[in-house]
């Protein structure tokens, strides 16, 4: 296998991830280093990376998360939108997102980030949507990158609105800070099932509590079930 063989993978899962995106850049640099992590600049060589761009991207995603609220809950009291809010900006969410649109397969890592699982891990997944929805802000202006937040964050809107509730994780995190009690961790303790269409087994753990296992179609509904259930058996039992 050559050396451009991975380039050229990465490269079309580039062009993959435009097509469901629903945007053709006119400035591919842009596209290019909003994929860009960090980690892909270690050593010698220096790039330009995406934690510039992922700043930016936050505070639009904030803006249009926003718009799309007080539109869809006009009824609704400022405490009652930001609960629902902190439910569809959150790592997990931009992660959950950046998983359904392929964006992973087209991140450029140090090859040591990639091995140790970088293209699905939450965090870079995370920064790396932000990054995107403002690579798009610029080359496209507001107008088109809110045409693409409502198509790529339809799926997530749509869960709050079923729900009505807050996400599980936050509502657990936030009963555990209030103890006093560590973070929360969640770990893959098995992947199975095609690749099409895996299915994620998560550990939950806090501190010296039980653990909690859970299932799901994703890393992130699995993590949630797991959630839920913790706060089933130590919350609200």
């Amino acid at each position: 296998m050559t050396e451009a063989a991975p380039r050229d993978r990465r490269l079309q899962a580039a062009e993959g991830l435009e097509a469901r995106l629903g945007y053709r850049f006119q400035n591919r640099e842009l596209l290019e280093r909003a994929l860009t992590h960090s980690s892909a600049g270690q050593g010698a060589r220096k790039v330009r990376h995406n934690e510039r761009l992922e700043f930016l991207g936050d505070r639009v995603l904030n803006l249009l998360v926003a718009e799309r609220l007080m539109d869809q809950f006009p009824g609704e009291r400022e405490g009652e939108l930001t609960k629902r809010m902190h439910g569809l900006i959150n790592r997990d969410a931009c992660a959950e997102t950046a998983r359904r649109l392929g964006l992973g397969a087209a991140l450029r890592l140090a090859g040591g980030e990639t091995k140790q699982g970088g293209r699905d891990n939450p965090t870079i997944l995370g920064d790396a949507m932000e990054a995107l929805l403002a690579a798009v802000y610029l080359d496209g202006g507001l107008e088109r990158t809110r045409e693409v937040f409502a198509a790529i964050w339809e799926p997530q809107f749509e869960a709050v609105e079923l729900t009505g509730a807050p996400n599980p994780k936050s509502e657990l995190q936030e009963w555990a800070a209030a103890r006093k009690l560590p973070h929360p961790r969640y770990e893959v303790a098995d992947r199975s099932g095609p690749a099409h269409a895996p299915t994620f087994t998560v550990e939950l753990r806090i501190g010296e509590l039980e653990p909690a296992r859970a299932q799901g179609r994703s890393r992130q509904e699995a993590e949630k079930a797991a959630a839920r259930i913790m706060l089933e058996r130590e919350v609200r039992s």
